[in-house]
């Protein structure tokens, strides 16, 4: 269900579990500098001439066996600094142990990386990204292939570290695998989320309740009523504003429509919920007086599994629940509620991720160029499955829909988010490939791609 994601200080405890370390040091070196060579040359055939940078640590000393590996096979390559004219540069100088920033003669040698013009192969991890957080502070390179040894660093899959990455290539270098506090999410998630089956109901099989919708963002709340269906609900429910009745009318024909007013809002809602299995609140629910007073009284009346998004977590605060409940913010939703800014979540979104989950002891699903999911009290799983065509205007909506028809099928919260990320990656990886895609595109391809 989940793969290892490893920080630096579990990377180094399964090299210590290696036989005779630390004397045998050397042969995990030669093994990682080979296969460094030897996915250089195959991703680079025409190459001829290799500029090896290396650093003072073992990440050096990986680079150098790479140098005298691609020599041996017959082409130039030299340990050096000075990397123009060449035809593929491996970076070697910082590897799984740094944190921080570049010293400025290290941040020099990282630009003139960057500047030249030739293809990059970073050793491990590209330099300057943390290993266990993918935190990036100064200068870093800009790799174009990462060979990674053992398993797949958290600074390789969290953002800002991946997108300095490159293609990724896993190198086994004869270590055992050893538990990580952070896996990442694999389509096999979507083997715990029961599907419909003899003898369901269209309400044993999943039934959802989305609250939102108001005028002019009432595609928003269809979308994710939409996205509940395609992710295998049987029966949804869309409250919206009785204003916003006729448009829901018309975008989403099998749900159950029910309309709401600022007065009856609470009691309709509530009543609204008794046949349903989990709720969705605040796809297009707006920011009008009293309506975070309603996300409250929701959430404190409905003891439902809720997906939490959009419009609801506008000023919302650290809140008591015995149900289930996740939260789906961007970095900017984010940010407010933890009263920081986008640009420090967007720097730092591991540690923002798990803050909120702790402030508000419930999952917390962090979307962006890779979803991070946290709970209170526990390592993170992130999903990197989905493709930068995903930023997108009502992406997030879908995911929403998916969450909420996943916790309605009685799936926990953490594994009911993870999954949902997965099956949201994987429908927009099935989209057909260039630019234009846009939210609705997901939701014919999300029953695809719940399949195995």
């Amino acid at each position: 269900m989940y793969e290892p994601l490893y920080t630096a200080a579990e990377m180094r405890a399964a090299e210590e579990r290696y036989p005779g370390f630390p004397d045998t040091v050397s042969e995990l070196m030669e093994r990682a500098g080979t296969a460094v060579a030897r996915e250089a040359m195959l991703a680079f055939p025409e190459a001829r001439r290799f500029a090896c940078v290396c650093g003072g640590g073992a990440n050096g000393g990986d680079g150098r066996v790479a140098a005298r590996i691609l020599q041996e096979a017959g082409f130039e390559a030299y340990e050096t600094a000075d990397v123009e004219g060449y035809d593929v540069i491996v970076d070697a100088v910082f590897g799984t142990g740094f944190r921080g920033e570049p010293r400025p003669d290290a941040a020099a040698v990282i630009e003139r990386i960057n500047a030249a013009d030739a293809p990059v192969v970073s050793v491990d991890l590209p330099s300057g990204i943390d290993a266990s957080t993918g935190e990036v502070v100064g200068a870093v390179v800009d790799a174009d292939l990462t060979v990674t040894f053992h398993a797949p660093k958290l600074g390789l899959v969290v953002a800002p570290g991946r997108l300095h990455a490159g293609r990724l290539v896993v190198a086994d270098i004869g270590l055992e695998q050893i538990a990580t506090e952070h896996r990442r999410a694999t389509s096999a998630l979507l083997e715990l989320v029961p599907r419909r089956a003899l003898g369901d109901t269209k309400y044993t099989a999943g039934a959802v309740l989305v609250i939102g919708g108001q005028p002019g963002m009432t595609g928003a709340a269809c979308l994710a009523a939409l996205a509940a269906f395609r992710a295998d609900a049987g029966y949804v429910t869309l409250a919206v504003p009785v204003e916003s009745l006729p448009v829901a009318e018309s975008l989403v024909l099998e749900a159950v429509k029910i309309g709401w007013t600022e007065e009856d809002a609470v009691e309709t809602i509530v009543a609204a919920a008794e046949r349903a299995g989990a709720i969705a609140l605040g796809p297009g629910l707006g920011r009008a007086a009293g309506r975070q007073a309603l996300v409250r009284e929701l959430l404190d009346r409905i003891d439902l599994p809720a997906v939490v998004d959009a419009d609801a977590l506008f000023e919302l605060e650290p809140f008591e629940r015995a149900a289930p409940t996740v939260l789906t913010p961007h970095a900017g939703e984010l940010a407010r509620l933890l009263g920081s800014d986008a640009e420090w979540v967007v720097a730092h979104r591991l540690e923002a991720a798990r803050q909120a989950a702790e402030r508000f002891g419930v999952v917390v699903v962090l979307k962006g160029p890779d979803t991070i999911i946290a709970a209170p009290g526990a390592g993170v799983v992130v999903s990197d499955l989905g493709p930068p065509a995903l930023a997108s205007a009502g992406t997030g909506d879908v995911l929403t829909g998916i969450t909420a028809a996943f916790l309605s099928k009685g799936v926990d919260a953490a594994t009911a988010a993870a999954a949902a990320a997965v099956a949201h990656g994987r429908a927009a990886m099935l989209a057909a490939p260039g630019t234009g895609l846009i939210a609705s595109d997901l939701l014919g391809l999300l029953p695809r791609a719940l399949e195995q």
